[in-house]
């Protein structure tokens, strides 16, 4: 299985878009309403207040760069390694907030979904850090922006 995944530089492309376009549509929700997505954070009541609208306004531009890096194939592992960082971080904070049966939207792409947190929500985050993941361990050079080695 691990090399079907390795060798396949098609699979190891439609993992790395996808995983950067994920993250660019999510920041740009964040960015066009920073506000809301201050709210989102605070409303998960564990941070302290003077933080939330530095993270509120450096979240998203730090997931749109490096989503875009990704797409376009640039530090395919550096950036998947920020992104999967982030979703750590995003299934920590919504595992606690449910164990805390706080019922709040997650604030994954803003205030355009209005997901609540739950099982699912950590789901999914866990199926996207599979797959950044995966970027780190084999990369994507194919149609790549970054000088092949």
């Amino acid at each position: 299985m691990i090399n079907k995944i390795s060798n396949n530089s098609i699979l190891l492309l439609a993992i790395r878009i996808f995983f950067g376009f994920i993250f660019i549509f999510a920041a740009i929700t964040k960015i066009a309403d920073p506000g809301g997505f201050s709210q989102s954070i605070y409303n998960y009541k564990l941070m302290p207040d003077f933080i939330i609208n530095f993270l509120a306004i450096a979240f998203p531009w730090i997931e749109l760069v490096a989503g875009i890096l990704l797409v376009f194939g640039i530090s395919v592992k550096e950036n998947s390694a920020i992104l999967s960082g982030l979703l750590v971080i995003f299934i920590f904070a919504i595992a606690i907030s449910l164990f805390r049966g706080l019922n709040i939207d997650c604030g994954c792409f803003g205030t355009a979904g209005g997901t609540k947190v739950g099982i699912q929500k950590i789901l999914e985050n866990i199926g996207l850090l599979i797959l950044g993941l995966i970027l780190i361990k084999f990369d994507s050079k194919f149609l790549s922006l970054s000088k092949q080695e």
